[in-house]
């Protein structure tokens, strides 16, 4: 889209760019919710879209912090885990846990009840949130912040742990359908082509469940490149055809039955 870059120096032209803000099943591993925007909009104004049930459980990155969400969603009985802003300003109530770990060891390090203030009305209100420090195998430490304060700690990191899932998708989304370049430089066309994009993922997905096949994904969506304008039943596809390759032999002429090796 144009024009809806940051202004660059030296008098150089904004470049366009877009977001796609997407919700995903982690059970289905399909998009639930999806929607595009200009590449400007703040991440976190994504939220407000998401009308989520009373006990749901959603995971985003820190670039989704929303206090005034998070207060929304607690109100609601909706549970989220994110991680914690580095600049982030909160007030410790109580140290509910605490480990020193050995450089060796990994896991739970500290868990805090936290305090975080943030604007409604021109009004200035706490939220009460769970932080929990955790270090991984690699020795990277991480801080999550939750308002579920009955799940263990070991949980909440583990859940933001399956937040991995979503870059998942978007590898294998560009991995198996044409988003290397847009045919199209207006924003309905680059719009028009992200959605068909997503639905070919969701019928590819579907496919693929019910056909009961142990194929990979990049495997059915090849097949279907080939074989989508044929009059073939795509199931049939999915469970008959192979990617394989016949393998040469490096002196084929010997395969043949008049050929005397010995001549």
């Amino acid at each position: 889209m144009k024009g809806v870059g940051r202004t660059p120096k030296n008098d150089g032209k904004k470049k366009g760019g877009l977001k796609v803000h997407m919700m995903i099943d982690a059970h289905a591993n399909t998009a639930k919710y999806a929607t595009i925007s200009e590449a400007k909009m703040h991440d976190k104004n994504f939220l407000k879209h998401l009308i989520l049930p009373k006990g749901s459980m959603i995971v985003f990155d820190k670039a989704y912090n929303h206090y005034l969400q998070f207060a929304h969603w607690t109100n609601e009985g909706v549970n989220f885990v994110c991680r914690l802003k580095d600049n982030a300003v909160y007030e410790v109530q109580e140290v509910l846990f605490e480990k020193m770990l050995t450089d060796q060891e990994f896991g739970v390090m500290k868990v805090d009840h936290i305090h975080l203030k943030y604007k409604e009305n021109k009004k200035i209100k706490t939220l009460c949130l769970r932080k929990v420090t955790y270090k991984d195998e690699k020795g990277r430490i991480y801080q999550f912040i939750t308002n579920n304060f009955e799940i263990t700690a070991e949980e909440i990191a583990f859940i933001y742990k399956n937040r991995w899932s979503i870059e998942l998708m978007f590898k294998k989304l560009k991995q198996n359908f044409q988003l290397h370049y847009f045919y199209s430089e207006t924003e309905n066309g680059i719009k028009t082509q992200v959605w068909c994009t997503l639905i070919a993922h969701l019928l590819l997905t579907v496919l693929k469940v019910m056909a009961k096949t142990k194929k990979a994904f990049s495997t059915i969506a090849a097949l279907m490149r080939i074989y989508l304008i044929s009059h073939l039943d795509m199931f049939w596809v999915v469970e008959n055809c192979r990617r394989t390759y016949v393998k040469k032999t490096k002196n084929p002429i010997f395969n043949y039955p008049f050929f005397n090796k010995g001549g």
